[in-house]
């Protein structure tokens, strides 16, 4: 099931959801559990991929657009 994060406008917590991509088409209400507030915004992480034959370490960005540094 995917993560989705978010951060709190108002208190900086990160927040992380787990929910199906069916969920978060409906839209999602993520609420701040260390404020309560309901002012948050989604944050696109970047995850590392290895090449389809295990062999290569070299870390690449699944973004695609290489703004993650890789």
């Amino acid at each position: 099931m995917p993560v989705y994060e978010y951060e709190c406008n108002n208190c900086g917590q990160r927040i992380e959801v787990e929910a199906t991509v069916k969920e978060k088409e409906k839209g999602l209400k993520v609420k701040c559990p260390k404020c309560g507030s309901e002012d948050v915004f989604q944050v696109f992480s970047c995850f590392v991929m290895g090449s389809d034959s295990g062999n290569d370490s070299t870390p690449g960005c699944g973004c695609g657009g290489g703004s993650c540094g890789f």
